[in-house]
């Protein structure tokens, strides 16, 4: 096979598990969104099935003999052909580690267990969901074993999310951010509480649906390329540039728990969107790894969307939409409870300040599960008491415990400390962006157009054509820094409460 021919079939191959992945993407989001809930068992043997077809045309041979060529001629092809190539042949590696009836059994398993996770969240059983969980953890020690047996088998998952990621870089990072947040977070317990009265009254959800609407409009997300479904808990699908699908979960007290997913999962979308051009359709399309693409996420739902000027541009939205509800609350009264910062049972309600913790326990709490230190039947317990040890808040109920995240039910173990770095980059990309543009006064002017240019510049065309790490150097203009996070919370927060 010749370096053309072999390139020539790996864009065949490229269109082929593009075709399959849109319909496996658009299955799941069904599921998650409208599907009638015994719908379950019939979609996850139709995904199953899907994704044989994948497993069998990654694994094939003739897929490896076209990557070894184009692979053994990496240094006279362009940069986009040899990541195409080094991208699918990792994804062929981990996927030649599972025979393929294993590969489909767990695609079916997860499927199952969203519906499953879903019942048990609302009714408050763990004890449903644990035979499912159980069975993910031990996939994923299997998986991990296989790939490196030689490596801690957490270190191995987290890889999976970020490119050489370990706990050994993971635990003085978040060490860093327990010691330094750690007294601001108690300090701040003992301040006056911001009012936030007005937020705990009725918001009408077909109301609160046209102010997602607005605020997409703001962030420049045309419809007609992303659609807003609502789920249990929200998440982005992204297809392509013309075909991003993103969800919220509407509180009918709780106004601003809509705002900061709409402006959370537009931030994936944004993202999704702006990928370039000559990457759609391949093996490059999409984003570089789960703790960039938390980097954009969390950028727009805290930097921008909990900033005063976008306190700003929302406060008249929301005027026209709740006036009675609104009424008498000004600009600074609308951004210190957007900021109220306090500890709490929900991770994706948390502040800015005691988020990172409720992702550090999560982190914990998958190490030991993976290491076999911790029995499914006891994670609800653990988990229990390090929200008391940590965080000072006594667990209610199951539904507001271990059973409030998905990621578990979808194999996403590993994925959690991606929010952590994600939130991290994402200070120092606000840095190094406010050297090149006037971005107070972009969101001031309810333009977002200017960030999203520089961050579609800077990290959102390359695709997955530039590493995780090369990334992190374009966005943040130097090596990562975790220091410039912790000192930006401290900043923010002192100034908030005076401290």
């Amino acid at each position: 096979m010749t370096v053309t021919e072999a390139l020539s079939a790996l864009t065949a191959l490229e269109s082929t598990l593009q075709a399959y992945g849109h319909a496996l993407g658009c299955l799941n989001y069904d599921g998650e969104t409208v599907a009638p809930r015994n719908s379950a068992p019939a979609r996850g043997e139709t995904m199953a099935f899907l994704s044989g077809i994948i497993h069998e045309k990654v694994t094939a041979p003739e897929t490896g003999e076209l990557l070894d060529t184009i692979l053994a001629h990496g240094d006279g092809l362009s940069l986009k052909d040899r990541r195409r190539a080094q991208v699918l042949k990792e994804q062929r590696d981990d996927l030649t580690l599972v025979p393929a009836r294993e590969y489909m059994a767990y695609q079916q398993l997860m499927a199952e267990a969203m519906q499953v996770w879903h019942d048990a969240k609302l009714a408050s059983d763990y004890a449903a969901y644990a035979p499912y969980l159980d069975k993910i953890i031990a996939y994923n020690r299997r998986f991990a074993a296989r790939k490196d047996a030689n490596k801690p088998a957490y270190d191995v998952l987290l890889d999976g999310y970020e490119k050489g990621l370990s706990h050994e870089a993971l635990d003085p990072f978040f060490a860093l951010l327990r010691d330094e947040l750690t007294p601001v977070i108690l300090e701040v317990a003992k301040r006056p509480r911001p009012d936030t009265a007005f937020l705990q009254q009725s918001y009408p959800i077909h109301l609160q649906r046209r102010f997602t609407d607005r605020v997409m409009q703001i962030m420049g997300i045309s419809r007609d390329d992303c659609a807003v479904g609502e789920t249990e808990h929200p998440f982005t699908e992204g297809f392509n540039k013309h075909d991003v699908r993103i969800t919220t979960h509407y509180h009918e007290d709780s106004v601003l728990s809509n705002l900061f997913s709409v402006v959370h999962e537009g931030g994936h979308a944004l993202y999704e969107l702006g990928v370039g051009d000559e990457l759609q359709g391949t093996a490059l399309a999409g984003g570089s790894s789960m703790s960039i693409h938390e980097s954009q996420s969390r950028f727009y739902e805290n930097l921008i969307g909990r900033s005063r000027p976008f306190c700003e541009v929302l406060l008249p939205e929301l005027k026209a939409l709740f006036p009675e509800q609104m009424a008498g609350v000004d600009v600074e009264k609308l951004y210190r409870a957007a900021n109220l910062s306090e500890p709490s049972l929900i991770r994706t309600e948390a502040d800015e300040l005691t988020y990172s913790i409720h992702v550090m326990i999560r982190y914990e709490l998958e190490k030991a599960m993976i290491s076999g230190d911790l029995e499914t039947a006891d994670i609800p317990g653990e988990w229990n008491r390090m929200y008391r040890e940590y965080l000072g808040v006594a667990v209610p109920d199951d539904r507001r415990g271990v059973l409030q995240d998905s990621h578990w039910s979808f194999g996403a173990i590993g994925y959690f400390p991606s929010y952590a770095l994600g939130s991290a980059y994402g200070v120092q990309m606000l840095a190094n962006m406010e050297k090149d543009i006037d971005v107070w006064g972009a969101v001031r002017g309810g333009d977002l157009t200017p960030i999203t240019a520089w961050l579609g510049e800077k990290i959102h065309r390359h695709g997955q054509l530039l590493t995780p790490g090369e990334l992190v150097e374009s966005g943040c203009g130097g090596p990562f820094d975790p220091h410039c996070y912790v000192n930006y919370l401290k900043e923010k927060y002192g100034k908030l409460y005076n401290l």
